[in-house]
């Protein structure tokens, strides 16, 4: 449950969340995704007067595993869907409520932690207005002229902590150089498809001075790579990457030192030999007068890194993570209200991720997770005893897909590599809300439980409960 309330000038002053998570007949990650809700649900906004409270309840259903999002998706439909509803209610634009309540640099999130920089959500916002002001014109012209199908723009922000709630959460990366010139990547971090082998050692080879090309990585085997931690709270770009940043750096600095050469000197790394041209000039040294250690490396370097948190007191109040990630997205549909069909016809999707390592990775994960969204938000329904197997739990294909465009926004973060944000999670927090919001702008009904099925949404027009 939630409730929310604003002055008359449309600033959210209170806010009050309640949820109950049900973990099914064993814990499994109930008790953990309930934990990370109450610090997210307020979702990214200033609000001066705040409660949240969640627990995991144990029910005869099956066990509740841990899922894209981790509760945070869910607090958000309520959240999102609430601010549309208030900012109605105070006769204002639903994109410019949301713009004068967000938080900003300098600003006391609902936990006390404040960000000198690197809070991209207005900036997100804002880089929908054209489209929302443009669509929104264009769904009203459209609804003048049909009677039966009708457009909604829709849309919804979101944020997500990177990271484990408050606990320790290292990756160690190691990197070295072989008598021969190669250079080796560590790297235990698991690429499940998100791309952390090409981002992790994009970040590595930056810090060292080489092209990534030149890299070999030996991916994760426990018998001869770190433990770089595990692939979740959208942390391997944050986490990992820090890590090989410093393990980069430090095998740069032991190269520069054995060579006595400047901080900037340019590195050519290969063929036995390492050369290295500062303003002085060139230097060489050669790799097979180094003593070479029982892994075959001449240089090698292994370094750590554990985000810098703080365990959240008896009033919540702390560091839970040390940075968050920030989404907006709109959502243009078309309905159907005689079958209540809902066509999605359009995404703009605009995400901070401090620095785009690697845009074209960015560019899928925002795809992936807008389509597991549009799923969560329309399709996939789970009804404990008869959904057996995905002949009757539909998940979207690539035809239930609409054209998305990408909004990267960069606004770098204090603590991530070279000013990264992760983004694993974050995508899939605003889609359903927007959605939702989208549906409620074409028809005038507001859908209270995802999936929005055909049957859900008819009801809702028709004004009555859904079978």
């Amino acid at each position: 449950t939630l409730r929310i309330g604003a002055d008359k000038d449309g600033k959210i002053c209170g806010f009050d969340f309640s949820g109950a998570f049900d973990t099914g007949a064993y814990a499994s990650w109930g008790p953990t995704v309930a934990n990370r809700v109450p610090v997210h649900a307020s979702g990214p906004y200033q609000i001066a007067d705040y409660t949240a409270q969640s627990k995991g309840v144990h029910t005869n259903n099956p066990p509740s595993g841990a899922f894209r999002g981790f509760g945070v998706p869910q607090s958000a439909i309520a959240q999102e869907s609430l601010f549309d509803e208030l900012a109605d209610k105070l006769g204002q634009d639903a994109l410019e409520f949301r713009i004068a309540n967000v938080l900003k640099n300098g600003t006391p999130t609902v936990c006390g932690q404040v960000f000198g920089q690197g809070v991209g959500i207005k900036a997100c916002f804002e880089a929908l207005r054209p489209a929302w002001t443009k669509e929104r014109a264009a769904a009203e012209a459209f609804n003048a002229q049909n009677t039966i199908r009708k457009r909604g723009v829709g849309v919804a922000g979101g944020w997500y902590g990177c990271g484990n709630t408050s606990l320790p959460n290292p990756s160690t990366i190691k990197s070295g150089i072989q008598e021969d010139g190669t250079v080796v990547l560590h790297q235990g971090a698991m690429d499940i498809g998100q791309g952390a082998n090409t981002v992790i050692a994009q970040v590595f080879a930056t810090a060292l001075g080489v092209d990534v090309g030149q890299v070999q990585r030996i991916g994760a085997d426990t018998d001869v790579t770190p433990d770089a931690g595990k692939t979740s709270a959208s942390r391997q770009t944050f986490v990992s990457g820090n890590a090989a940043r410093l393990s980069g750096a430090a095998l740069r600095a032991a190269i520069l030192e054995r060579m006595n050469v400047a901080e900037d000197a340019q590195l050519e790394i290969g063929g036995g030999t390492i050369r290295a041209k500062d303003a002085v000039g060139e230097h060489v040294l050669e790799l097979n007068a180094l003593d070479a250690d029982a892994e075959g490396y001449v240089l090698h370097a292994s370094e750590t890194y554990d985000p810098p948190t703080k365990p959240l007191d008896e009033n919540g109040q702390g560091h839970p993570y040390a940075q968050f990630g920030y989404a907006t997205q709109m959502a243009v549909v078309e309905v159907d209200t005689a079958l209540g069909t809902v066509k999605p016809i359009k995404f703009v999707a605009a995400h901070d991720v401090g620095q785009a390592i690697n845009p074209m990775l960015v560019e899928g994960q925002v795809h992936g997770g807008i389509a597991q969204g549009l799923g969560m938000a329309l399709m996939e329904e789970y009804i404990p005893g008869r959904t057996e197997n995905l002949h009757d739990y539909l998940i979207p294909t690539i035809g239930d897909i609409p054209p998305i465009e990408t909004i990267i926004i960069e606004e770098p973060d204090v603590h991530g590599p070279y000013g990264a944000k992760g983004l694993g999670e974050h995508v899939l927090v605003p889609t359903a809300p927007a959605l939702l919001n989208a549906i409620k702008h074409a028809t005038g009904v507001r859908i209270q439980k995802v999936p929005a099925t055909p049957s859900a949404v008819h009801a809702a027009i028709k004004g009555k409960p859904a079978q």
